[in-house]
């Protein structure tokens, strides 16, 4: 067994910053109609603009190792940072993950992401890595910020 998949098991068996949590100002559930996988992910974001900070991402994961393992990772490398941080965390599992295997992830950016590069050779599995992923961006989404395509900043009023 490699690193990766130990880090998969590892988040999976042990999710990291599992659990709903309050405060949030959004919440999201989403489903894998394919296979079942089921996310609820909240956030919870201080100030505005290109100032604001990420303060907490809590979810509640149910699926297969995969996803859980996916949400644990999402939730352990973007809790606490600026957004604008966080959107590109969010561009770079995105990018690796739907590059079919070519892009390898950067551990400087995604961290333990990168456990998830293998995935992206199995077009079945990389819905299920992108399940909590999606929803973050959903949940920003409604509590006013945009994820995708704001690398470099936030937009307020966005949802």
């Amino acid at each position: 067994m490699d690193l990766y998949q130990e880090l998969i098991i590892e988040h999976s068996k042990r999710p990291h910053r599992a659990g709903l949590r309050q405060p949030f100002e959004a919440e999201v559930h989403h489903v894998n109609p394919t296979c079942g996988d089921e996310v609820t992910v909240r956030v919870h974001v201080s100030g505005a603009g290109p100032d604001a900070v990420l303060e907490d991402v809590s979810y509640d994961a149910l699926g297969c190792s995969i996803s859980v393992a996916s949400a644990s990772i999402m939730a352990q490398e973007i809790t606490g940072h600026p957004l604008r941080d966080a959107a590109t965390t969010y561009a770079a599992v995105r990018s690796m993950l739907t590059s079919k295997g070519v892009d390898q992830g950067d551990e400087e950016v995604i961290g333990d992401g990168v456990a998830l590069s293998g995935v992206a050779r199995y077009p079945a599995r990389v819905k299920c890595a992108l399940l909590g992923w999606m929803a973050l961006e959903d949940a920003l989404a409604q509590a006013g910020h945009a994820l995708r395509g704001s690398e470099n900043r936030t937009q307020e009023g966005t949802s």
